[in-house]
């Protein structure tokens, strides 16, 4: 079983993140053998891994291409993945409910993108990328002051520190020694 680097986003930033940068390669979970059953139970969908591979796979290149170059060609990745179905609203005794009608092979892709849809319509300037320069993993920003910068403090926060503190000392050890003051 592969270890990913960050889980438990939500679905839409989750799909985006199952490409992550290992030593400045890309590692794609989708390639692992068994990964993508996994991913599919991890998120409760059934079916074929193989049907709905090419489908996840266009949905993760147009949301990470939003996220990373927004624009309108951008937008016709994702919308070229929504028309893949269509939300029906209808009222009933417990109040509004919204049925999906989604072609059988695009289901997960269509609600991962869905799912990006009602992050922008909550607070959109809460879908952040790792501020560590080497990462390119994507989070929704939990955190109370919306201050949160990056995907983990454990790895990326921590190098990040430790590069800057690094830097800080090196930079002292290397400067020519100030005048004494007077």
């Amino acid at each position: 079983m592969v270890q990913r680097p960050l889980v438990g986003e939500p679905l839409a930033l989750d799909l985006v993140n199952t490409q992550w940068l290992d030593r400045s390669e890309i590692v794609d979970l989708f390639d692992s053998p068994g990964e993508l059953p996994a991913w599919l139970a991890e998120h409760h969908f059934a079916g074929d891994a193989g049907a709905v591979e090419g489908p996840l796979r266009q949905a993760r290149g147009a949301l990470r291409r939003i996220l990373e170059e927004p624009g309108p060609a951008a937008e016709d990745g994702v919308n070229r993945v929504l028309s893949y179905g269509v939300v029906r609203f209808a009222i009933g005794p417990h109040g509004v409910r919204e049925d999906y009608d989604v072609e059988s092979d695009w289901v997960p892709a269509w609600r991962a993108v869905k799912d990006y849809l009602e992050l922008l319509s909550g607070s959109a300037d809460r879908i952040r990328r790792c501020a560590h320069p080497a990462c390119n993993l994507y989070f929704y920003d939990t955190s109370r002051n919306g201050t949160r910068r990056w995907c983990s403090m454990d790895g990326c926060g921590s190098r990040s520190k430790a590069a800057r503190h690094y830097q800080r000392r090196r930079g002292a050890a290397g400067a020519p020694a100030s005048p004494p003051r007077r």
